[in-house]
Parts: C-alpha cells; sequence; structure tokens
C-alpha cells in the first residue's frame, strides 16, 4: 500500500537507515541463524549501536525518549523484509523492557536498562508452563517470601530469547488463596538454581531460540519484585494490547513480503509458453491478496494512530490479531501454490515464510481466545445472564 498517511518525513528517513542496517548487519547472517537456531549476540549489540533497542527509554538511561510506537512499526516492516524472522527485537523493546519501565522502581531502571538499550544484556518473559499458556490464572511456579529473599520454584516453556536471556521476567504465584495472585520477578542469569533446557526444536522461527527454564529453589532478592505484589495478572492484561498490536504489524508485514517475493517470482516463472502471471487464476490471486492486505493495513494503522494517543482497547487489539494473524496464513499459503514446487524448497523464502507463520494463530493469544474477547465485547459473555430479546416470553 502507498502513501500511508500514518507516516511522516522523520519516519521515512528512520525507515531508510533502518533497511540499511537490517541488509549489511542482519540479512548476511540469517541462513547460520537458520541452521544454528540462535540469533548471535552480536546482532544485538550492533542493534543497540544504532539505537534501535528501547527506544521509548529516557535518555538518562541512554535511549532515545521516543515513546511514538511508529518509529516500532517501521522497525517491524523492515525486518520482515529484509531481516531475519527470529531476531526478535521487538520481544526485546516493546514486549519485555516496557516490564521494566513502567513497572521498575528509579533503581531497577537504572540498575537493568542501560544494557538492555546497548543490546548487553537480552530479554525474556515467562509466562507459559506446560499446564497454562491462554490461562494465566492457573500458572503453578510459585515464590515464597523468605524474609529477606523470595524463593522461585517451577518450570516456564516455550520461551522466546529462552536461550540468549541475561534477564527474565517470571510470572510466578505469591498468593495461593487467589488465582490472580501472582506477581512479577526479574531473575537474572547465573542466579543459583536457574536453569535452561533445550533450545527446543520447532517448525518455523529456527533462529529464534526457544526455550524450558527451570527454577529449583532461585533465591531472588527481594529488591528484583517487579511492580506490586499479587497485582502481576492485572499487569500482564495491562500490556496485552500492546503485544497484540505488536504481532498484528509483524503478521501483515511479513504477508506484504511474501506477496512481493511472489510477484517477482510469477512475472518471472514460465509455464506452457507464459509467465505465470499471465494466467487469470494467478491475477485474481494476487488481486484478491492485495485488497485484503490493503484493507488490513488501514485498520492496523488506525489502531496504531490509537495506541499512540492511548486508546487502543482490548478488543480492538484482538481484532487486529486475529484477523493479520489469519490473513498471514492464508498469503503465505498462496503465495506457496503460485510458487509451486520452488515453493516447498527451503532455500526460497516463501518456504521459511511459511512456516513461521503458523505460530502467529496460536501465540500472543490465540484465534480462539481471540475471537472469545471479541464475541465478549459485543455483549455475548457466557458468565453473564444473557438478556431474552424482547417478545422472546411470549412466543415460548
Amino acid at each position: 500500500m502507498t502513501n500511508r498517511k500514518i507516516f511522516d518525513e522523520e519516519h521515512e528517513i528512520f525507515r531508510d537507515s533502518v533497511c540499511s542496517f537490517l541488509q549489511n548487519e542482519i540479512q548476511p547472517h540469517s541462513d547460520k541463524w537458520h541452521e544454528q537456531g540462535i540469533v548471535d549476540r552480536e546482532a544485538y549489540l550492533k542493534a543497540g549501536e544504532q539505537g534501535l533497542l528501547l527506544m521509548w527509554a529516557d535518555e538518562q538511561y541512554g535511549g532515545a525518549g521516543v515513546a511514538d510506537f511508529r518509529y516500532e512499526q517501521v522497525l517491524i516492516e523492515e525486518n520482515a523484509r529484509y531481516g531475519d524472522a527470529g531476531f526478535f527485537m521487538s520481544l526485546h523493546s516493546r514486549l519485555v523492557g516496557p516490564y521494566i519501565g513502567e513497572l521498575g522502581t528509579d533503581e531497577q531502571k537504572a540498575r537493568w536498562l542501560p544494557k538492555c538499550i546497548s543490546g548487553e544484556h537480552i530479554l525474556a518473559v515467562a509466562i507459559t508452563e506446560p499446564g497454562a499458556g491462554s490461562d494465566v490464572a492457573s500458572i503453578r511456579t510459585k515464590a515464597e517470601d523468605k524474609g529477606d529473599h523470595w524463593l522461585l520454584n517451577g518450570s516456564k516453556i516455550y520461551i522466546s530469547n529462552g536461550i540468549n536471556a541475561d534477564l527474565v521476567v517470571v510470572v510466578a504465584r505469591t498468593d495461593p488463596n487467589t488465582r490472580h495472585g501472582l506477581s512479577l520477578f526479574v531473575v537474572e542469569g547465573g542466579m543459583e538454581g536457574f536453569e535452561r533446557g533445550r533450545n527446543l526444536k520447532k517448525m518455523g522461527l529456527k533462529s529464534q531460540d526457544t526455550a524450558e527454564l527451570f527454577f529449583n529453589n532461585v533465591k531472588v532478592p527481594k529488591e528484583n519484585l517487579l511492580g506490586e505484589l499479587n497485582h502481576g495478572f492485572y499487569q500482564l492484561m495491562h500490556f496485552l494490547a500492546e503485544e497484540r498490536l505488536i504481532g498484528a504489524v509483524s503478521y501483515l508485514a511479513t504477508s506484504n513480503a511474501a506477496f512481493d517475493i511472489t510477484m517477482d517470482y510469477i512475472r518471472e516463472r514460465k509455464a506452457f509458453g507464459k509467465t505465470i502471471a499471465d494466467f487469470q487464476n494467478t491475477r485474481f490471486k494476487m488481486a484478491d491478496m492485495r485488497m485484503e492486505i490493503d484493507i488490513a493495513q488501514v485498520f492496523v494503522d488506525q489502531c496504531v494512530t490509537e495506541h499512540n494517543e492511548g486508546n487502543l482497547s482490548a478488543d480492538d487489539a484482538a481484532k487486529a490479531k486475529l484477523f493479520t494473524s489469519e490473513l498471514e496464513g492464508r498469503v503465505v499459503d498462496a503465495c506457496v501454490q503460485l510458487h509451486g514446487g520452488a515453493g516447498y524448497m527451503d532455500e526460497y523464502p516463501i518456504c521459511r515464510m511459511y512456516l513461521n507463520a503458523r505460530v502467529s494463530r496460536i501465540y500472543a493469544g490465540s484465534s480462539e481466545v481471540m475471537r472469545e474477547i471479541i464475541a465478549r465485547s459485543i455483549g455475548l459473555d457466557p458468565r453473564r445472564k444473557q438478556k431474552k430479546p424482547v417478545g422472546a416470553e411470549q412466543a415460548a
């Protein structure tokens, strides 16, 4: 989609610099990271040197003090095109970093933010457990108050940046008497009893290190409690809208990138004496994809505007996340089909995009959970007694 009015000249200048960085410092290493199953830590250091990490952070910590989400949107969009899908800068900067930035004390921010901004420390958040995915209230990992420290026990699974992470925001139960009695703790690499399991082998996002984490009698200092005690559940909910918006921007960016590389392919590949692009089926498929992507882009850009103004609702974020993740799945599938046999080959970018996209409908809240949120927002909440339509009793 051209001439997107959401961006100013400064954003486009920033976009040019991001493209240059990604093409020179990230893209050349993508195949190696794909094979080794993890992004080199040096990538975060280079991103830090460019001022691309935690851009919202105050200058006193080394940040740029730029809260405008559109800069992160640019970064996500260009990483989808020129970077590496497993290089989770936005997880580090906008999903985990704000827990410290918004909930942390002055001492905590001064202690942790500078190295997160420079890329010396990599961030992760540990929520999911074998028995607690979308149902955060079922978390069993617990932290017990031992007077001068917290004693942390439990395990987490499917944790992005789990191998690379130096600081992990861990969600643990601190009040066993209530489902929502959760708190957040910052666990630092090297703490005794904190162990990392396997770098899990996944269908896609091969370069993204996803791990199991184990906490065996980890003594967490009292000063590593993040935010208010027993308010972790509500703190997590507070950050969910942005997490889903980040997802929506990313899924749509992948759809755009997949569309563009497929456009190049169908114009060059020939069959039966003409290019693939000359077949009516191809033209109609591409037209449908362009239509859906452009319509979705308008809504996502509007969500970004609302988010910048502090007005993005949970149900609109859910709508954006649901629609774009489902759209991404349709687009990459159609693009593989238009590539023919080549689309099934790992050497072609569309093959990796197809595999990477499958998880989009699962993490940050599955499509089913998004539909539940949207249904409740329009008054269809099974937890409440539904009002009978006017005249229903008489009709019965």
